[in-house]
C-alpha cells in the first residue's frame, strides 16, 4: 500500500470518529432535555446503539448476529425522548428489532423477536412506535378462522398471527403501529349482524329429520348441532340446530341469502305427507333396534315394555327379517306401527306425522353413543407359614422271637399315614416325612398281621419349615355401560356328585359315577353404570378359589373359597377397596406318655411337640375407567398392545445347533397402516326416510386400526 492510500484511509478513520464523536458527546453545559442534533452516516449499528444509550440512559443487548451500518440525520435539534423511537425505526428498515424486558431491550434480528419475552395486551394496546409487542383480541360476533385470512398479508412475514378456536380468539405479534392498525380493523368487522339467526316453524316433518337432511346438501361449512353430521370446522358460515319441543330449526348465518335460500327449501319439505306415504326409516348408530323398538311401543301404548330377554331372544331367533313382535299399537297415538329389522338395525314405523315427530325426538336422544368402562382389578395375596415338629419314639420287639408269653411295647405318636408313626416307619422307611430322621434298627422282625417288617427300636424326629407365597393378579376387562362382563382365569375341575352300581343278573358290576364340572380359580364379574357426573356404580362378584391338596378319592376334593359380592360407586380413575382378610392362626400340639413326658429334661424322650403359625394378608382392589370415545380407546389398546409386544420380544430361543428353530412369528406394530381401502358409502336416502350415518370407524383414518 502507497502512502497515499495510506493518507485517505486515515483521513476517513478520522472523519468518521468525529463525527461519532460530536454525536455523542453534547455540550457538558447543556441540561438532559435539551434537544439533541443526530448525524450518523454510514456509522456501525452497535456503536450507534451505544450513543443511543448513553443518551437515553437505556441498556441494550445486541445479538451478535446484529451487524452493518445506519444513516440518521436530523436537519433539526430533536428531543431526546425522540431518539429511542428513531433508533427503533431505523433498526427496522435493517432488518432488526427491539425486543423490550425487564431493565434491559434485546437488539435481534426480526425473524427471531417473535419468539422472545415481549409486552402482552388485550384489546387496548397504549404502545406505539416500532416496538414489538403481542395482542390476544377475543372476538364476540365474527369468526376469527375467517378473520386471519384477511389480517395475514398485513402482517409482517418474520410476525405471527394464530387463532385459538375454542375461545374465537386472536393472537398477533408484531409491531405496535400495525398492531393499533390491525385493531381498528377488526373492531370495525366484529359487529353484530341484524339477520344473522332465524327461527323456522315445521309443521309436518320432524326437525330433527330436516335438520339432518339440509346439513348432508349444505355441506360446504355448516354445523348440525344434535344431528348426526358432525359439527364444523370453527367459523362454520350456517349452523342449523333442532329445537324439538317447539318442533324448529334454528338457524344462523353471516349471510341472510343463505338464511333465505334454507326457508325456502324448508317450506317445500314441511307439506303433509301423501295418503299411505307416512312410513319412515330410521337407521340406528349405537342403540339396539328390537329393544328400542320395545320402548317406543311402551311410549304409545303406555305399558311398560317386555323385558329385554324377550326382546334378545327374538332378535337371534330371526337375524333376517323385521321382528316378529306385534307392533301396531291403537289408542290415542293413532293407528301407528313400529316394526325393528334386526339385520340392517333400523326402526320401521308407520305413524301420523305428529307421532312420529314425537317418535323421533326420543330416537335421537336414545340413540346416543354409550360409554364404555375399563374396570382395573387388583388381588394381592401374602401368605406366610411357619411349622415345627420335635419328638422320639420308643418300641420293643425283640421278644417276638421267643416262644412262650414275653412283654414288648413302646410310645406311637402320630396319626397312622401321616409320615412321623413310628410302626409306620418299621412296615416302611420310606413312608417317613420330610426333616431329620434318626432310627435304632436290629435287623427284621415277623408281626402277626404284618409280616417282615423292620425291628425299628427308636425314631427322633425333628423338622422345621417356613413358607412365604405372594400372590398378585391383575384381571382387567371392558365393558358397555349397564353391560355385565365376566372374566375367568382357573381350572374347570370335575366334582363327583353321585354314583350307581347295577349287578343285574351277572356277577360283573355295572357302576358309573355322575360328574359336575365348576370353575376354580379367578371369577371376576361386574356391571357397571356410568352417572353424569363421572361416578360409576358398580355391582362386582369376585371369587378366588383353590384346589386343597388331597391324597383322598375325587369325592373328597376341597375348595378354598373367598368371594366378595357387592355394589359400590366410585369416581372416574379413582381406586376402591373392595374387602379383604388378615388372618393369624396358631395351632399347637403335644403328645405325651403319663408322668414321664413331665419330667424335665427328660420328658422330651416320651413326647412329640407340633407348633404351627400361618398369616395370611389378602386385599382386592378396584379402579374403573371411563372410555367415553374412540380415542381413549385407542390409547388403553395401543398401550396394552405395546406391552404383550415387549414381553413377546424378550423371549427369544437360543439357537441350537440340531434344533430347529421354532420361533413365533412377532406381533405386528399397531401403528402400521392398513391395506388401502374403498372408502365405505352410506346407502342413499328415499324422500321420507333418514340415511343412516356414517359409522365412528369409518370416520376415523384408516391408520388408526391395527394392521393385519
Amino acid at each position: 500500500m502507497n502512502m497515499k492510500m495510506m493518507t485517505d484511509a486515515f483521513r476517513w478513520l478520522t472523519a468518521r470518529a468525529l463525527l461519532v464523536a460530536l454525536a455523542l458527546s453534547p455540550l457538558p453545559a447543556r441540561a438532559q432535555d435539551d434537544p439533541v442534533v443526530l448525524n450518523f452516516v454510514n456509522a456501525d449499528i452497535p456503536s450507534v446503539i451505544k450513543a443511543v444509550g448513553e443518551l437515553t440512559g437505556q441498556n441494550f443487548v445486541i445479538d451478535p448476529r446484529v451487524k452493518g451500518t445506519v444513516i440518521i440525520t436530523s436537519a433539526r435539534p430533536v428531543s431526546r425522548d425522540q431518539v429511542y423511537p428513531i433508533l427503533l425505526a431505523a433498526l427496522r428498515m435493517q432488518g432488526f428489532s427491539a425486543v423490550e424486558g425487564p431493565g434491559v431491550v434485546k437488539i435481534v434480528p426480526e425473524a427471531e423477536a417473535k419468539h422472545n419475552y415481549s409486552v402482552t395486551r388485550g384489546k387496548q394496546v397504549n404502545e406505539r412506535g416500532d416496538r414489538i409487542i403481542t395482542q390476544v383480541y377475543p372476538l364476540q360476533y365474527e369468526s376469527a378462522a375467517q378473520m386471519m385470512p384477511v389480517l395475514r398479508p398485513l402482517i409482517g412475514p418474520n410476525n405471527a398471527i394464530a387463532v385459538l378456536p375454542a375461545s374465537n380468539t386472536l393472537v398477533i405479534t408484531d409491531y405496535a403501529d400495525n398492531v393499533r392498525r390491525l385493531s381498528a380493523i377488526i373492531s370495525a368487522a366484529d359487529q353484530p349482524t341484524p339477520n344473522d339467526a332465524a327461527l323456522i316453524r315445521l309443521s309436518h316433518v320432524s326437525a330433527v329429520d330436516v335438520a339432518q337432511s339440509l346439513g348432508r346438501l349444505m355441506t360446504d361449512g355448516v354445523a348440525v348441532a344434535g344431528g348426526q353430521p358432525a359439527a364444523a370446522p370453527a367459523g362454520a358460515r350456517l349452523v342449523i340446530v333442532p329445537d324439538v319441543r317447539s318442533n324448529s330449526l334454528l338457524v344462523r348465518s353471516d349471510n341472510p341469502a343463505r338464511i333465505q335460500t334454507l326457508r325456502t327449501l324448508v317450506a317445500g319439505l314441511d307439506v303433509p305427507g301423501a295418503a299411505g306415504g307416512n312410513i319412515h326409516v330410521v337407521y340406528l348408530r349405537n342403540a339396539e333396534a328390537v329393544k328400542l323398538a320395545e320402548t317406543l311401543r311402551g311410549i304409545l301404548s303406555g305399558e311398560a315394555p317386555a323385558t329385554a330377554t324377550a326382546g334378545t331372544a327374538a332378535s337371534s331367533a330371526n337375524m333376517s327379517a323385521p321382528a316378529a313382535i306385534p307392533g301396531r299399537v291403537s289408542g290415542a297415538a293413532g293407528d301407528s306401527m313400529i316394526l325393528a329389522d334386526p339385520a340392517t338395525n333400523s326402526l320401521v314405523i308407520s305413524a301420523p306425522d305428529v307421532t312420529y315427530n314425537s317418535l323421533r325426538a326420543v330416537i335421537d336422544k336414545l340413540d346416543a353413543r354409550r360409554a364404555q368402562v375399563f374396570v382395573e382389578a387388583l388381588v394381592v395375596e401374602i401368605t406366610a407359614e411357619k411349622a415345627a415338629e420335635f419328638g422320639i419314639q420308643w418300641q420293643d420287639l425283640s421278644n417276638l422271637r421267643d416262644s412262650g408269653t414275653n412283654f414288648i411295647g413302646g410310645t406311637n405318636f402320630g396319626a397312622p399315614g401321616t409320615g412321623t408313626n413310628i410302626i409306620d416307619g418299621a412296615v416302611n422307611l420310606g413312608s417317613l416325612g420330610p426333616g431329620l430322621n434318626v432310627g435304632v434298627v436290629s435287623g427284621t422282625i415277623t408281626i402277626p398281621g404284618l409280616g417282615l417288617v423292620t425291628n425299628l427300636g427308636m425314631l427322633a424326629r425333628a423338622l422345621e419349615s417356613d413358607a412365604n407365597a405372594n400372590i398378585l393378579s391383575t384381571p382387567n376387562l371392558v365393558t358397555m355401560d349397564n353391560e355385565e362382563a365376566k372374566i375367568v382365569v382357573g381350572q374347570n375341575v370335575p366334582f363327583i356328585t353321585g354314583s350307581y352300581a347295577q349287578t343285574g343278573t351277572t356277577t360283573t358290576a355295572n357302576p358309573f359315577q355322575t360328574i359336575e364340572r365348576q370353575d376354580v380359580g379367578l371369577t371376576l364379574k361386574v356391571r357397571p353404570q356410568v352417572s353424569e357426573g363421572g361416578s360409576v356404580k358398580l355391582q362386582i362378584y369376585q371369587e378366588i378359589s383353590s384346589l386343597r391338596p388331597t391324597t383322598g378319592a375325587a369325592a373328597d376334593v376341597i375348595t378354598d373359597k373367598r368371594s366378595i359380592d357387592s355394589s359400590v360407586l366410585v369416581d372416574d380413575g379413582r381406586i376402591i377397596v373392595l374387602g379383604g382378610l388378615i388372618q393369624d392362626s396358631m395351632q399347637d400340639g403335644l403328645d405325651k406318655v403319663p408322668l414321664l413326658g413331665d419330667i424335665p429334661v427328660l420328658g422330651h424322650f416320651f413326647k412329640y411337640e407340633k407348633r404351627k403359625r400361618v398369616k395370611t394378608n389378602l386385599m382386592v382392589f378396584l379402579r374403573p375407567h371411563v372410555l367415553r370415545d374412540a380415542g381413549s380407546l385407542d390409547v388403553l389398546t395401543g398401550e396394552r398392545y405395546d406391552f404383550i409386544r415387549e414381553k413377546q420380544a424378550e423371549y427369544r430361543m437360543q439357537p441350537h445347533f440340531a434344533l430347529p428353530d421354532m420361533q413365533m412369528k412377532p406381533l405386528p406394530d399397531l401403528n402400521n397402516p392398513p391395506l388401502p381401502g374403498a372408502a365405505r358409502t352410506p346407502p342413499s336416502a328415499t324422500p321420507g326416510e333418514t340415511a343412516p350415518a356414517a359409522s365412528p370407524a369409518a370416520a376415523e383414518p384408516a391408520a388408526a386400526q391395527p394392521a393385519p
